[in-house]
C-alpha cells in the first residue's frame, strides 16, 4: 500500500489557505494546518477530519525560525517529510506611503517574505534528497501591477514572485517544481479588512466584475500541485478576474 502524501499549507486558518487545505484533503493528501491562532487551524483540520481527511493543526508565526522548525517538526512526526509545501500565510495593511511606519513595512516582509524562505529552507532538503517535491507559493497580482495605498504588501507579493523563479531555476533539474499562484482580490477575511472604498473601486476594474472565491484559488494549488503541471517551473498564475492578463 502506498503511503498517503503529505503537504504543509502556512495560514491555512481561514481564506484562501483554509480553502487550499481542504482541496488537497480531498486530492488525497494529509495535511498539516498551520495558522497564527491554533483555534483556527483545529478547525480547519477538524472539518477536515469530519470529511474522512488527516490533518494536524500546529499554531506558528511563519516569521519566527523556532516557530516554523516547530511547524516542519509536528508534521514529520505526523506524516513523514511533506511532498508538497504551500506557502500562504499572509497579512494585509493599507495605508499611504507616506504614512507608512517602518514596523508595518518590516512585519509585511517578514511574514510574507521571510516566512516563504523560512518555510522553503526547512521542506526543500527532503524534497531533494528525495529528487520529488513541489512548492507552491502564493503571492498576488498586486506583486505584478502594484496597487494604491499597499506598497508594502505589494512589494512583499513581487519578491516572493522574484524567490519563485530564482529557485525554480535553482532546484526543477533536481525533481522540486517551484510554481506561485498570485490571485486577483478573493472574498476572504483578509480583502474584508481593506477598507468599503478600495473593494468598490477594484471591483469595478475587473474585467470579470467580481471577486474570486477560495476555492478557485484552491483548484489552481490543486493544479500545480498534479503531475497535470509537470511543464510548470517558475510559472505564477493568476486566478485574478482579469486584473492581470500575460
Amino acid at each position: 500500500m502506498m503511503p498517503i502524501p503529505s503537504a504543509i499549507v502556512t495560514g491555512a486558518g481561514s481564506g484562501i489557505g483554509r480553502a487550499i487545505a481542504a482541496r488537497l484533503s480531498q486530492d488525497g493528501y494529509a495535511v498539516l494546518v498551520n495558522d497564527l491562532h491554533l483555534d483556527r487551524a483545529q478547525a480547519v483540520a477538524d472539518e477536515i477530519a469530519v470529511a474522512g481527511g488527516k490533518a494536524v493543526a500546529v499554531a506558528g508565526d511563519v516569521s519566527s525560525e523556532t516557530d516554523t522548525a516547530n511547524v516542519y517538526d509536528v508534521a514529520v512526526s505526523a506524516f513523514g517529510h511533506p511532498r508538497l509545501l504551500v506557502n500562504c500565510a499572509g497579512i494585509v495593511h493599507q495605508a499611504l506611503f507616506e504614512n507608512l511606519e517602518v514596523a508595518d513595512f518590516d512585519r509585511m516582509f517578514a511574514i510574507h517574505v521571510r516566512g516563504t524562505f523560512l518555510m522553503t529552507k526547512l521542506a526543500l532538503p527532503s524534497m531533494l534528497a528525495a529528487g520529488d517535491g513541489v512548492i507552491i507559493n502564493v503571492a498576488s497580482q498586486l506583486g505584478q501591477i502594484g496597487g494604491i495605498e499597499l506598497v508594502h504588501y505589494a512589494g512583499a507579493k513581487a519578491a516572493i514572485i522574484g524567490m519563485t523563479k530564482s529557485l525554480a531555476r535553482e532546484v526543477s533539474n533536481r525533481g522540486v517544481r517551484v510554481n506561485a499562484v498570485a490571485p486577483g482580490p478573493i472574498n476572504t477575511p483578509l480583502v474584508r479588512e481593506l477598507s468599503q472604498e478600495w473593494r468598490v473601486r477594484k471591483a469595478a476594474e475587473l474585467p470579470l466584475g467580481r471577486f474570486g472565491e477560495p476555492e478557485e484559488v484552491a483548484a489552481t494549488v490543486s493544479f500545480l500541485a498534479s503531475p497535470a503541471a509537470s511543464l510548470f517551473v517558475g510559472q505564477t498564475l493568476g486566478p485574478n478576474s482579469g486584473d492581470v492578463m500575460l
